[in-house]
């Protein structure tokens, strides 16, 4: 809980994160994250408070801010308000008991099924057994705790779908179209994979992109891959290669050679820059935005008045790329520089090639690889370009959007792990075991009673107020809250808070194992195989 005193008087909580000096994520590692503003800064991803306020009926780790980012999640949230099909898909590698940090998955995945979503959750059983090296035998035992935890927390598998990677021919054949697209230059920078990297673990990369794809099949639909942010790089990766997997890629273009997102920075620049240099600005040319270009830095051209515009150019596009741009312009020499939206052929077939041809009003122009319309905005022509893909054998994928929830600390500090029984609650564990870890926490209390009077706890950094704000308060954002106000207020002592928190753990497993037991015969009755046939 980070931020000025009024933020952190909200039931937030940010797991401890402060002070790192850097960040890696790493999916199969134990990776954990120290500070997750240089997520934002380093990989891109978005805050989700922005969003808050357009999500309907917001789950209480939204409103806590445990959900603390997304990338590019808006159009999950539009499909939601216009009651459009969308999806939700994460998987769970059964290598352990399922604990209590698997459980923001399983509320995830839950919440956005409520909402109307079509809800995929999937084993990731070839990952195990290649990735960590698990028998079946021991993959078929977890992957069944996993699916019951699952539809105990309120998964409708009669409305959402259920699957094991191993079992899925959709999906792997999916996979090995990926991995034509994949490449092992491209999963060692990403992963760090290297010659004693095994095939299967590589593998195992690209049938995950499959899943991450695999709800977009019949149609292509906003989906969102709820992960922890340990897991960005595959979502990186899955949105590149659907990204790749397209026919036509739609951009906006000047005049008709070919140029690089930076270079069009400095022809969009000329463009707007037109009524300075242009004998005609209705139709301003290559070559005279070519030579406004390399006159750029002169007094003539700033007593004109664009000095902002040629003030922007220059300090974000590098010298060498304001040089290749003036020499294509000049290249292209009395061409008109008009706006068009570009169709760039990536992987279309000749029979979609042609049929995009023919299915563009109005003016247009036609190149070896690409096609210019000047009558279409970018968003008619996405769609047309899907409308075409599909209907010639393509996916038409939409990059897959996801939502990054905090890392729950373990009981013991650090990151909470299957590995370390000490730091984590089972979803199987004995109700009374669980009371007991609980009663054995570390806390963010002061060092006695009096300071904690005095000074107020730690809340920020206890990992029994967390179970509050992720588990025990529940829906109640006013228990969740009094919780932290009480502890930093110094009215709240850890031995009640503990021994509270340590009840109402004690009733929660207690309550969701009877409930386990109650949807036993629903996972019996549901199209997946719990048992596989596989050596190993």
């Amino acid at each position: 809980m980070t931020g000025d005193h009024e933020r952190a008087k909200e039931p937030l909580t940010d797991g401890g994160a402060a002070g790192a000096d850097e960040v890696a994520l790493d999916p199969w590692g134990s990776s954990s994250v120290s500070d997750y503003r240089k997520l934002f800064e380093e990989f891109g991803i978005e805050t989700f408070d922005e969003l808050l306020e357009d999500v309907p009926h917001p789950h209480y780790l939204m409103r806590r801010g445990v959900i603390f980012g997304h990338r590019d999640y808006r159009p999950v949230l539009e499909a939601m308000a216009e009651d459009e099909p969308f999806a939700v898909l994460s998987g769970f590698m059964p290598t352990g008991d399922p604990h209590i940090g698997h459980k923001l998955v399983f509320d995830e995945i839950i919440w956005h099924q409520q909402q109307g979503g079509d809800a995929y959750a999937l084993i990731a059983d070839l990952e195990a057994h290649a990735a960590r090296g698990l028998s079946w035998d021991e993959i078929d035992e977890h992957a069944r705790d996993y699916l019951l935890s699952l539809l105990a927390l309120g998964f409708d598998p009669e409305e959402g779908t259920l699957y094991r990677q191993s079992t899925n021919r959709e999906v792997q054949d999916l996979a090995f179209e990926l991995g034509i697209d994949a490449n092992f230059s491209e999963l060692g920078a990403i992963y760090g994979f290297d010659g004693e990297t095994d095939v299967a673990h590589m593998q195992s990369v690209v049938t995950q992109m499959a899943d991450i794809l695999y709800p977009q099949l019949e149609e292509p639909k906003p989906t969102v891959i709820p992960v922890g942010p340990d897991q960005d790089p595959h979502v990186r990766l899955a949105r590149d290669l659907a990204t790749r997997m397209r026919f036509f890629g739609v951009t906006t273009a000047y005049a008709s050679f070919e140029a690089t997102d930076t270079e069009l920075e400095v022809v969009a620049a000329a463009y707007d820059a037109r009524e300075t240099y242009a004998e005609d600005p209705d139709l301003p040319r290559c070559g005279e935005a070519a030579e406004w270009l390399a006159d750029a830095e002169s007094e003539a051209v700033s007593a004109d008045g664009v000095e902002g515009v040629v003030e922007d150019v220059l300090e974000t596009v590098p010298d060498n790329v304001r040089g290749t741009t003036i020499s294509k312009l000049e290249n292209a020499g009395m061409e008109p520089l008009r706006p068009r939206t570009r169709f760039l052929d990536r992987r279309a077939t000749d029979d979609a090639f042609a049929a995009l041809i023919e299915t563009i009003d109005g003016e247009k122009r036609v190149f070896d690889e690409h096609v210019d319309a000047f009558d279409l905005v970018h968003d008619e022509a996405e769609a047309l370009a899907r409308e075409i893909e599909l209907a010639n054998g393509g996916y038409g994928f939409l990059p897959p959007s996801s939502i990054y929830h905090r890392f729950m600390t373990g009981l013991t500090g650090g990151k909470m792990s299957s590995s370390i029984p000490a730091s984590h609650i089972s979803l199987l564990d004995d109700p009374e075991d669980g009371y007991d870890k609980v009663k054995a926490a570390t806390t963010g209390g002061r060092e006695t009673a009096e300071l904690q009077r005095e000074l107020g706890g730690k809340a920020d950094e206890c990992p029994v107020y967390e179970l509050y704000a992720y588990l025990l308060a529940g829906d109640d954002d006013e228990f969740a809250k009094l919780v932290y106000d009480e502890c930093v207020g110094g009215d709240r002592l850890c031995g009640d808070c503990k021994e509270q928190a340590a009840q109402l753990m004690k009733e929660f497993l207690a309550e969701h194992q009877e409930k386990r037991e109650e949807v036993a015969d629903l996972l019996e009755a549901a199209d997946i195989e719990l048992e596989s046939t596989r050596r190993g």
